[in-house]
Order: structure tokens, then C-alpha cells, then sequence
């Protein structure tokens, strides 16, 4: 009998233990959860534009989203980490790549300039470039993507930026959020914002639709196929549905 009552004691300390086990298990995995939240919570925009295309378009292969705006308005880093790559790309054309906490990649395309090297340490906010129309880029725009674990060509792990960044839609006006970012940097983009706010009188945005053509639409708003590529930095006359174009 005594031996009968041992064995139960010890059985019922088992089961404690695994318990305290497994909900240990349960609290270390809902920790790590929070962490992220905390950090995406804080990613900012890397640049002030309007949205010209969003996540999952192209029948699923555009895996990023394009902020359309002024030549050379400054890129920022939408969070800390480390430059993974900084080089000329025939697709991306000047492109960086960030390595972020929680393994985060960052992807910053179609750049004019780049300002930062592989290896080099980033906070957010820092000046990574300027926006431009490099690569395979129709007119100028910030190209953006986000990748878990690691950037790879079949973009097996991307995500939909605007989960981190917040909800924007086609046409819909961003702003960059410079935080920890040094003068320089600010006085940069506020020159953009200050060069676009005294514009706005003689500038409209049109969005393209199905069916455009550079000369459609200039004979629409009574203008000339020049005056809008010279307008929205265009080399070619190849502009795709819900681009967003400045015309006069």
C-alpha cells in the first residue's frame, strides 16, 4: 500500500512539472509575439510620395508597394539594423537592403543615389538616398519591400509592407516619419515638401486608368505629351494603370 501511494505522489509531480512546462512553453512563445508587435509598431515611412501601387497587383507579382514622387526626395530607414547590400541592380536599379531585428529585410529600389555601403549601422530615420527611376522603373518612385527571414529572387517570404507601415490606399498621400534623423536630413525634406507645397497651385495628380496613353490624357487636360513627361521625369511614353502622374 505504501509503495501504491509513493508511485501516485511521484506520477502527480510528473504531471505538475510538465504542465509548468508547457505553459512556460505557451508564455515564452506569446512574449516573442508582443516583442514583434512592439517593433513593427514603430516602423515609419521611408518617404513622402503618393501611393501609385500597392501590395499583391500584377496577378500577385508586385511584392512591395511604390511611393511616387519628386526626384531625389530623400529615403529613410524605416527601422534600425545593418546594410545587407548596396549596389546597381538592372531591375531595382540603386537598391538597398536592410537587415532589421527579428529577421526583417527592407528593400529600397529605384533609387537616384545611394548614400550608405554594405555593412555599414543604420538607425531609423537615417539618410539611405534619394528616390529616382533607375532599373526597370516607369517614371520616379520609391519601389519598397519587406521580407522575413531573408530576401530571396522567388520572394518566398515577402509581406504586405503595409501591415508594418500602416494602411494606405492607391492615390493616398504619405509622409515620411522622420524621427531619429539628423539635420541634414530634415533640411532636405522639408526643402521637397516646401518645392511641392509651392507647386500645388499649378500641379493636379491624375491617376491613370485602363486605356491611357500619354497623349489621351494630354489632349483630356489640355496639355502636351512633353510637358508631362518633363513633369513626372518620364523617358519613355510606358505608363501603367493607377500610376500617379503630376500634370499642370
Amino acid at each position: 500500500m505504501r509503495d501504491y501511494i509513493k508511485r501516485f505522489i511521484i506520477a502527480i509531480i510528473m504531471a505538475i512539472c510538465v504542465s509548468l512546462l508547457f505553459l512556460g512553453g505557451k508564455h515564452s512563445e506569446a512574449a516573442g509575439i508582443n516583442k514583434n508587435e512592439v517593433i513593427t509598431n514603430h516602423w515609419i515611412w521611408p518617404a513622402d510620395g503618393i501611393i501609385s501601387d500597392t501590395y499583391g497587383t500584377r496577378q500577385g507579382r508586385h511584392k512591395g508597394i511604390d511611393i511616387a514622387g519628386r526626384i531625389n526626395t530623400p529615403i529613410l530607414a524605416v527601422l534600425d539594423g545593418v546594410v545587407e547590400k548596396s549596389y546597381y541592380s538592372n531591375t531595382y536599379g540603386n537598391v538597398v537592403f536592410i537587415k532589421h531585428q527579428n529577421d526583417f529585410v527592407t528593400v529600397y529600389a529605384h533609387l537616384n543615389k545611394r548614400q550608405v555601403f554594405k555593412g555599414q549601422k543604420i538607425k531609423q530615420g537615417d539618410l539611405l538616398g534619394e528616390m529616382g527611376q533607375t532599373g526597370q522603373a516607369t517614371g520616379t518612385h520609391l519601389h519598397f519591400e519587406v521580407h522575413h527571414f531573408e530576401w530571396r529572387y522567388d520572394k518566398k517570404y515577402a509581406l504586405d509592407p503595409e501591415k508594418l507601415l500602416g494602411k494606405a490606399d492607391v492615390g493616398e498621400s504619405v509622409q515620411a516619419g522622420i524621427t531619429k534623423v539628423g539635420d541634414s536630413v530634415l533640411a532636405a525634406s522639408s526643402q521637397i515638401r516646401s518645392q511641392q507645397h509651392d507647386s500645388s497651385a499649378t500641379l493636379n495628380k491624375y491617376v491613370v486608368k485602363e486605356g491611357d496613353t500619354l497623349y489621351t490624357i494630354s489632349q483630356k487636360l489640355k496639355t502636351s505629351v512633353r510637358a508631362v513627361k518633363n513633369l513626372n521625369h518620364l523617358t519613355t511614353d510606358l505608363i501603367k494603370p493607377k500610376q500617379i502622374l503630376y500634370v499642370p
